[in-house]
C-alpha cells in the first residue's frame, strides 16, 4: 500500500471514530447541539493554528463577498449535518447513523442534477436504488425483521446525509477560489462563530473545566476532524479524488465496529447487508463518475 493511500484510509478510520466522542460527551449531560459546538470550535481552532504555521497567507479572503460560501459550507451544512449525525446517534446508534450519513452522495447527484443540470446516467440512476434498498433495510421499513427504530432516528439520519450534500455543492462553488483544507478551515470558522450564541455558558462552563470533557473535546476536534482532515487532504494531492473516496469508506466500517464492540450496540445481519447496499453504492458512481466531487469530512 502507497503512502498517498494509507493517510486517506487513516483519516477515514479516524472519521469513524467520531461517534466514541459524541457519546461519551453525551455521558456529561451535554446535547447534540452542544456538541456540534464544542467540534466546530475545537477544530476551528487548530485549523487556524495549522494554516498559521505553515501558510498564514492562506487565512485570508479573497473578496468578503466569498463569505456567502462558507456560510453555505459551515452554517447549512456543517451545523446542520453534524447536529442532525449527533441526535441519530443519540436517537438509535452509530452504526445506523452512520449508514443513514452514507446517502449523502444520492442527495448530491440528485441536486447536482437541478442545480448544475449534470446528467443522470444509468449508473447514477442504479446507484440511487441501491441506496434507497441500503437505507430501507438499515432503517427496519421493508418486511423483514430488524427490530424497531425510532422515527426521528430514520429523519435525523437523512438529514445528516442531506446535510453531508449540501458541502458538496456549496464547495463546487468555493473550490474556484480556494484549496480544500482553506474551504475547511473558514468552514469550522464561520460554524463555530454561528453556534456562540446558542451555547448556554453558565450552566456548562463547569462542566467544560473537567478534564474529561476538555479531552474528549478537544480530541472529536483534533483526530476525527482536523488531523484527519488534513492527512486526508495530504493522501489526496497524491491520488486521484474518486480512487479516495472510495477508501473513505472503511469510515462507516469503523463507525459499526466501534458502535458494537464499544458501546455494544445492536446492528443485524440485515442492517449490514443495508450498509453494504449504501458503501456500494457509493462505489459504483465513484468508479463511473468521470468528474471527481469534493468529498467531505464528517
Amino acid at each position: 500500500m502507497n503512502k498517498a493511500f494509507l493517510l486517506i484510509i487513516t483519516g477515514a478510520a479516524l472519521w469513524g471514530t467520531i461517534g466514541w466522542y459524541v457519546k461519551n460527551l453525551y455521558s456529561f449531560g451535554f446535547t447534540p447541539m452542544e456538541v456540534v459546538s464544542l467540534r466546530a470550535w475545537t477544530s476551528a481552532l487548530m485549523l487556524v493554528i495549522f494554516l498559521f504555521l505553515v501558510s498564514r497567507d492562506k487565512l485570508k479572503l479573497h473578496k468578503t463577498s466569498d463569505l456567502k460560501y462558507f456560510v453555505g459550507t459551515g452554517v447549512l451544512s456543517i451545523v446542520f449535518f453534524n447536529y442532525c449525525l449527533f441526535t441519530a446517534i443519540e436517537l438509535s446508534t452509530i452504526p445506523v447513523a452512520t449508514a443513514l450519513l452514507y446517502t449523502g452522495p444520492a442527495f448530491v447527484t440528485i441536486m447536482s442534477f437541478f442545480i448544475f443540470k449534470e446528467a443522470l446516467t444509468k449508473v447514477k440512476l442504479l446507484s440511487l436504488l441501491i441506496t434507497l434498498v441500503g437505507t430501507c433495510l438499515v432503517v427496519g421499513i421493508l418486511p423483514v425483521n430488524v427490530g424497531s427504530i425510532h422515527i426521528g432516528s430514520i429523519l435525523f439520519g437523512l438529514g445528516a446525509g442531506l446535510g453531508y450534500a449540501m458541502y458538496s455543492i456549496f464547495s463546487k462553488f468555493a473550490l474556484r477560489k480556494y484549496s480544500s483544507l482553506q474551504i475547511t478551515t473558514f468552514t469550522f470558522i464561520v460554524a463555530g462563530i454561528s453556534l456562540l450564541p446558542f451555547f448556554p455558558y453558565k450552566e456548562k462552563l463547569h462542566i467544560l473545566l473537567n478534564p474529561n470533557v476538555l479531552l474528549y473535546a478537544f480530541g472529536l476536534g483534533f483526530l476525527p476532524t482536523a488531523f484527519a482532515y488534513i492527512i486526508y487532504t495530504y493522501g489526496l494531492q497524491q491520488t486521484e479524488a474518486s480512487k479516495a473516496s472510495i477508501l473513505t469508506t472503511v469510515e462507516p466500517v469503523v463507525a459499526t465496529l466501534v458502535g458494537i464492540f464499544v458501546f455494544q450496540e445492536h446492528f443485524s445481519i440485515i442492517q449490514l447487508l443495508g450498509m453494504t447496499c449504501i458503501i456500494g453504492a457509493v462505489i459504483l458512481i465513484q468508479i463511473f463518475t468521470a468528474k471527481p466531487h469534493q468529498q467531505l469530512s464528517p
